[in-house]
C-alpha cells in the first residue's frame, strides 16, 4: 500500500512538473506569436497612414481629421502625432495624452524603420508602434500607434487555464491506469506466488502460478523458482534422510556423498575431463551458458556440486575466454557457484588431431565393437600427447601446495595423463575411469602405441570401468603387451614397486535429479503425451521415444528399421504408434558422423513416405541438442524407450528413463550389448541386429500386461535408485582414499617417453 501511494505521489508531482514546463513554453510561444502578428498589423498600419499624416503636418485642423479617421478599428486603440520636440500634434479623442509615455527618440533624418513595444496606458496593457515623420527630408515628428494588448494576456490566462483541467484529468486517468496496472501485473501475481511458497513452505501441494514476466521482476521471478527448487530439494533431502533412517537403508544422497568425501579426502578433489560442464557462446549480442549433452556431464556434475572441488576441461565455446579470471578460472554453477571450472586452451590443429583424430577415429571405433574402421595417424598422435600435456600442466598448477590430492581423470582422451601426474606428483591419489567399453586384446592390439597408452594408464592407482568384462580385458591387454604381473586374485597390475587396481564401478545418474518437484502440479501422462503431439502437430495414440547422439554405436538406423518392421507385422498401429527420435549431432567434422545423419535422415523420410497419413507419421525426428528439462517430458510420456546401442559402456539414457517414470509406467527396451543390461534385468533385452526381434519388443512393451509393466519399472527404478550416481562416485572415491601410497622405484620396461621412440616387446 505504502508503495502504490509513494508511486502515486511521484506520478502526481512528474506529471503536474512536466505538464507545467509544457505549458508554459506554450504561452511562451503563443505570446510571442501575439505579439509579432500585431507588431505586423501596426507596421503595416503605420506605412499607410504615414503617407497620410505627412502631408497634413502643417494644417491641425487636417491632421486632427486624419486620426479621428482610425477612431474606431478593431483593437486600435488611438493614433498619436507628435512633433519633434514629443509635443502633442494631434491625437484620437479617446486617449489620454497625460498618461501616454514619451514618445521613443526617432530623430535620425535617415530612420524608415518602426519601433514597437508593450506598454501600460492607465493600467490596460497597449502595444505602441513608433514611426518616424519626414518634411523635405527632415525629421518633423513622430507617429506612435497604440493597440489594445489585453487579449494576449486573456489568451494566456486561458490556456493556463486550460492546463490545469488537462493536469487534473490526466493524474486522475494515469493514476487510475497505474493502478489497475500494478495491480494486475504486479500485486496479485506476487500476491500468488507468496501463497505457493507458503504453501511450500507449509509442505501444500499447489500449483506453480504464472510468475510476473516484466523485465524489472524477471531477476525476482528467476530467483524465486530457484528458491523454491531449493526448498522442495532440501524438504525431499530431508524427507529422503528420514524415511531411509526409519527403514534402515542405506541409501546414497547428495549429503551423504559429502560427508563421505569430507571423512575420507583430506585435500581437494580434481577433476579433469574433455568436456566442459558449462559452456558459454556467442548469441547475438548476448554471450550464453549452456549445458553441453554429454552423459559423462550427466554423471560428474552432481559429484562436484555435492563435493567442491576443480573441474578441469577443455574450453570449447566460442566465449569461453571472455568469461574465465586471468587463471583461466570462474565459479559454476552460473546460479549456484558451488565448484570452481579451469579451462585449457587447445589450438584448432590440436583438437583435429586429439579429439576428432586419435581419439574418436582411432580410440573410439577401437574399443567399440561396430564395424567402423579406426584410423590412426601419427600426426593425432603427436596432437595427442600435446593436448595431454597440456591438461597435466593445468593439472599441476591447480595441485600447486595442494596435500593429499585426489584426482579423478575421465575417458579415453586422457591416457596418458595418469603417468604424466604420477611422474610430477607422486603423492597425489589418481584414478581414471573409462567410460567406454575395453576390447579383447587381439582388438587393442591393432592401436600402434598400445604400450604407451598402457603404461600411461597404469600410472593411475585406481583403473576403472563400467563392468567387470571390461576390467578383464584391460588387464589381458596389459599381460599381452607389458612387462607386469597381473594379480587376478584382487585384479591389479603390479610394476616394479606400483600397484595399479583395475575395478568395475557401474556409473549411473541422479535419480533425484529426474523426479517431479514436490510441491508442484504437473500433468499426467495422458495430458503431457496429448500436449507433445498438439506441440508437433501430430495425431497419434502410442508414443515411443529414443535420445541419443548420432553416434553409429548407437545402433539408431537399426532401431528405425526395428520400427518400420513393427508397422509391416502390426499393421493396427500404423496411425496410432509414433517413434520420437531425439538425436543430437555429434562429432560432425568427422566424415563417418557426416554420413550418419545423411543416412538416419534417409531412413527416417522413406519410413514416413511410405507409411504417413494425414496428420500422422510414424517417426518423428528431432536433430538437434536438448536438455535434460526438454527430454523429461518425453521420457514421462512414452509408452516405451528404445536403447539399441550395438555396443556400449553403461547407457545412462536407459537409467535416465527408468528415473523418470515415477508413475511406474512404461517399458524399456535394451540392447544386450550395453552395460545397463547387467543391472536393469527387466528390461525387455534384445539384439539390436536382429530386427524381427525388435519389431517384436515393440509389440511386446505396447501390449504387456500394466501390472507385469509395474512390476517390471518398480524393480527397475528400485535398481537405479539404490545404484544411484552418488554411490558410484562414493565407491570410487572410498577405493581410491583408500589406496597407500609409495615412494616410486624405477619401472622395469616401460616406455622411455611418448616420443617417435617406442620400445618393443619381443614373445
Amino acid at each position: 500500500m505504502r508503495l502504490s501511494l509513494r508511486l502515486i505521489l511521484f506520478l502526481v508531482v512528474g506529471i503536474t512538473l512536466v505538464t507545467f514546463l509544457i505549458a508554459r513554453a506554450q504561452v511562451r510561444a503563443e505570446k510571442l506569436g501575439l505579439r509579432s502578428d500585431l507588431e505586423r498589423r501596426a507596421e503595416v498600419l503605420g506605412e499607410s497612414l504615414r503617407e497620410i499624416v505627412e502631408p497634413a503636418l502643417g494644417s491641425h485642423e487636417q491632421l486632427v481629421r486624419v486620426v479621428e479617421r482610425f477612431d474606431n478599428r478593431e483593437s486600435l486603440a488611438g493614433v498619436v502625432v507628435y512633433d519633434r520636440d514629443g509635443k502633442v500634434l494631434g491625437e484620437s479623442s479617446n486617449l489620454m495624452s497625460k498618461l501616454l509615455p514619451p514618445p521613443l527618440p526617432l530623430d535620425h533624418p535617415s530612420a524608415d524603420g518602426g519601433v514597437g513595444r508593450l506598454v501600460n496606458i492607465g493600467g490596460v496593457p497597449m502595444h505602441a508602434y513608433y514611426l518616424s515623420l519626414h518634411q523635405n527630408g527632415a525629421n518633423a515628428g513622430i507617429l506612435a500607434i497604440f493597440h489594445d494588448a489585453t487579449y494576449i494576456e486573456s489568451q494566456s490566462e486561458r490556456i493556463w487555464r486550460e492546463t490545469i483541467w488537462h493536469v487534473i484529468a490526466q493524474v486522475l486517468l494515469i493514476v487510475l491506469v497505474t493502478v489497475l496496472i500494478i495491480r494486475w501485473t504486479v500485486v496479485l501475481p506476487i500476491s500468488r506466488t507468496a501463497q505457493w511458497m507458503k504453501d511450500l513452505r507449509d509442505g501444500r501441494v499447489s500449483p506453480r502460478p504464472d510468475l510476473p514476466k516484466e523485465d524489472f521482476l524477471a531477476p525476482f521471478s528467476q530467483e524465486v523458482v530457484k528458491f523454491a527448487h531449493s526448498l522442495s530439494e532440501a524438504r525431499a533431502a530431508a524427507e529422503e534422510e528420514a524415511r531411509l533412517r526409519e527403514t534402515g537403508e542405506s541409501l546414497w544422497t547428495p549429503e551423504r556423498l559429502r560427508v563421505s568425501v569430507q571423512n575420507k579426502v583430506r585435500g581437494s578433489l580434481f577433476v579433469v575431463s574433455n568436456r566442459e560442464p558449462y559452456m558459454h557462446v556467442h548469441r547475438g549480442k548476448n554471450i550464453e551458458v549452456f549445458v553441453p549433452a554429454s552423459g559423462l556431464v550427466t554423471a560428474l556434475e552432481p559429484i562436484l556440486r555435492a563435493c567442491g572441488g576443480t573441474w578441469i576441461a577443455h574450453g570449447s565455446g566460442d566465449a569461453d575466454r571472455q568469461t574465465v579470471d586471468k587463471n583461466d578460472r570462474l565459479r559454476v554453477p552460473p546460479d549456484k557457484p558451488e565448484y570452481a571450472l579451469r579451462r585449457v586452451w587447445l589450438t584448432k590443429e590440436e583438437e583435429d588431431g586429439y579429439y576428432y583424430g586419435f581419439a574418436n577415429e582411432g580410440l573410439w571405433p577401437l574399443c567399440h565393437i561396430a564395424h567402423t574402421r579406426p584410423t590412426f595417424r601419427t600426426s593425432d598422435w603427436q596432437s595427442y600427447q600435446s593436448a595431454n600435456r597440456k591438461f597435466a600442466d593445468a593439472l599441476l598448477e591447480e595441485m600447486s601446495g595442494v596435500e593429499n590430492a585426489l584426482v579423478l581423470i575421465q575417458d579415453y582422451h586422457f591416457a596418458l595423463l595418469p603417468r604424466m601426474i604420477k611422474d610430477a606428483r607422486p603423492d597425489a591419489r589418481i584414478a581414471i575411469f573409462w567410460h567406454i567399453p575395453w576390447p579383447n586384446p587381439e582388438a587393442f592390439g591393432i592401436c600402434p602405441w598400445q604400450r604407451e597408452l598402457l603404461d600411461g594408464l597404469l600410472g593411475a592407482d585406481l583403473v576403472g570401468f563400467h563392468i567387470q568384462a571390461h576390467c578383464n580385458n584391460f588387464l589381458e591387454s596389459v599381460d599381452a603387451a607389458l612387462e607386469s604381473r597381473i594379480e587376478w586374485e584382487r585384479f591389479a597390475v603390479k610394476r616394479g614397486d606400483r600397484v595399479t587396481l583395475v575395478r568395475p564401478f557401474p556409473i549411473s545418474v541422479d535419480f533425484r535429479g529426474s523426479q517431479r518437484a514436490p510441491g508442484v502440479m504437473e500433468p499426467s501422462t495422458y495430458e503431457l503425451r496429448a500436449n507433445l503431439m498438439r506441440n508437433l502437430g501430430i495425431e497419434a495414440t502410442f508414443l515411443g521415444v529414443g535420445v541419443d547422439r548420432i553416434d553409429y554405436t548407437k545402433g539408431i538406423v537399426e532401431r528405425l528399421h526395428g520400427v518400420e518392421r513393427f508397422l509391416e507385422k502390426c499393421p493396427s498401429y500404423v496411425g496410432s504408434f509414433t517413434f520420437m527420435q531425439i538425436g543430437a549431432p555429434s562429432r560432425t567434422h568427422i566424415p563417418r558422423y557426416q554420413e550418419l545423419v545423411n543416412e538416419v535422415e534417409s531412413e527416417a523420410a522413406r519410413i514416413n513416405a511410405r507409411f504417413a497419413r494425414h496428420n500422422w507419421k510414424p517417426i518423428v525426428l528431432l536433430t538437434r541438442h536438448h536438455s535434460h528439462e526438454e527430454i523429461l517430458p518425453y521420457y514421462r510420456a512414452a509408452e516405451l524407450c528404445m536403447v539399441t546401442s550395438l555396443h556400449d559402456g553403461m547407457n545412462l539414457v536407459a537409467k535416465e528413463f527408468v528415473a523418470a517414470r515415477d508413475d511406474e509406467g512404461g517399458a524399456l527396451i535394451l540392447s544386450q550389448f550395453t552395460g545397463a543390461t547387467r543391472e536393469l534385468r527387466d528390461a525387455l533385452i534384445v539384439n539390436p541386429y536382429d530386427v524381427d526381434q525388435l519389431a517384436e519388443a515393440i509389440r511386446a512393451a505396447l501390449e504387456i500386461d500394466p501390472d507385469e509393466r509395474r512390476d517390471r519399472m518398480r524393480r527397475m527404478r528400485r535398481t537405479v535408485r539404490e545404484h544411484n550416481v552418488y554411490r558410484w562416485a562414493g565407491n570410487l572415491i572410498s577405493d581410491l582414499s583408500e589406496i597407500r601410497i609409495r615412494e616410486p622405484e624405477p619401472v622395469v620396461s616401460s616406455p622411455s617417453s611418448y616420443g617417435e621412440a617406442r620400445s618393443v616387446r619381443i614373445a
